[in-house]
């Protein structure tokens, strides 16, 4: 099963539209998943209408009307893995031991709101994933997105894709 995650789209602020290879992996992925701050429903309307299944969360930034059409948290079991996905999980001092507290029944978490790529696993097995953004990288160094592969319980492949930077 091949999986996209990106978070902190922020569009029409950040970008006018996604970037064209974001849209190109949306087509190639079995599932999308992104961990909030949208910012406007026609980006969730595209990624809806494009995605094979879009599992998503509402962010800090998204107001009342994604709120309304988006959880706080996700959950689905992907490849014989239980995935969770969440905008915010807080600093990121302790972050693997608050989110394994947070959510002991999952094996992988997604989540968003720093903009900073992150891949880590908590003692007790919980793997932290965050894409970064594919439109505002703040003080990162690239615009991102991550795809892996969920398959028998076990995720392999992961890249960071770097984006190009805008013109």
């Amino acid at each position: 099963m091949r999986l996209l995650l990106t978070s902190d789209t922020h569009v029409p602020a950040r970008a006018k539209t996604l970037p064209e290879a974001l849209l190109a992996a949306v087509d190639d992925a079995d599932v999308v998943i992104h961990a909030g701050d949208w910012t406007d429903e026609a980006t969730l309307d595209l990624l809806e209408a494009r995605s094979r299944r879009l599992i998503a969360v509402h962010g800090n930034n998204d107001g009342p009307a994604l709120r309304d059409r988006l959880p706080e948290v996700a959950r689905a079991e992907l490849g014989g893995l239980r995935f969770a996905v969440v905008h915010e999980t807080g600093p990121a001092a302790g972050r693997e031991r608050r989110c394994a507290a947070r959510f002991p029944d999952t094996d992988v978490l997604v989540f968003g709101h720093s903009h900073i790529p992150w891949d880590s696993t908590a003692p007790n097995g919980l793997r932290l994933l965050n894409p970064g953004s594919p439109t505002d990288r703040r003080r990162q160094p690239h615009h991102t997105f991550l795809t892996l592969t969920a398959v028998d319980g076990t995720l392999s492949d992961a890249v960071l894709h770097r984006l190009p930077p805008r013109i």
